[in-house]
């Protein structure tokens, strides 16, 4: 069986877990707590030198870090991988902008504000501008399309950026502020079976 480390409050585990579960995969979830340093341990480093969850464990020993990797690794072949090749390409797109432009300010502020409880005069306010410039980027794209890619489906980049907006509010964003964005939440979590985390009128 699939042995996932991850720890539940991590956007880029919640993705992972989030695409095992859509495909059905028999896995295991090892909890592994990041403020308790459970990722710096001998024990952890040997399975995972980056020192960093998620980390995939397979059933012949091989592991996997790197949430993206991971779930395209997971999804290949699946629906959640456009099969023509330029809406496949579309969607690398957003899932590389989503470690380059999203995870580096909505979820490093979200981390700085929530958990370690800094104020906002404590966090840089460049991550607030530069967040909400990334959700500005997504609400545009989302203005005239249910996903994210431009397709009609779910994909995985839609997962991949779901992980860290559905929980924006911790880090301070207002996602009334982005319609669009906000109903997409929406719409995602009902196409998961997530619990709705907002309550939002569908556009």
């Amino acid at each position: 069986m699939i042995r996932i480390f991850g720890d539940s409050v991590s956007g880029n585990c919640l993705k992972v877990k989030w695409v095992a579960e859509r495909l059905g995969f028999a896995h295991e979830w090892i909890e592994t707590d990041i403020l308790k340093g459970e990722t710096r341990t001998d024990a952890f480093l040997a399975l995972n030198p980056f020192g960093q969850v998620p980390v995939v464990q397979f059933d012949d020993g091989r592991t996997l870090s790197q949430s993206n990797a991971i779930i395209l690794h997971f999804a290949e072949g699946s629906d959640l991988v456009p099969q023509d090749a330029f809406e496949s390409a579309k969607m690398l797109e957003w899932m590389f902008w989503e470690q380059y432009s999203h995870e580096p300010t909505i979820a490093v502020r979200r981390f700085q504000k929530h958990y370690l409880k800094k104020s906002d005069d404590a966090i840089g306010a460049d991550l607030l501008a530069r967040g909400r410039r990334a959700l500005g980027r997504m609400e545009m794209a989302l203005i005239s399309s249910d996903f994210i890619a431009g397709g009609a489906a779910i994909t995985l980049a839609d997962i991949a950026l779901l992980a860290y907006t559905r929980l924006s509010h911790e880090g301070g964003f207002d996602l009334t502020e982005f319609p669009a964005v906000h109903a997409w939440v929406s719409r995602c979590e009902l196409e998961l079976g997530l619990p709705h985390l907002h309550e939002v009128t569908h556009v």
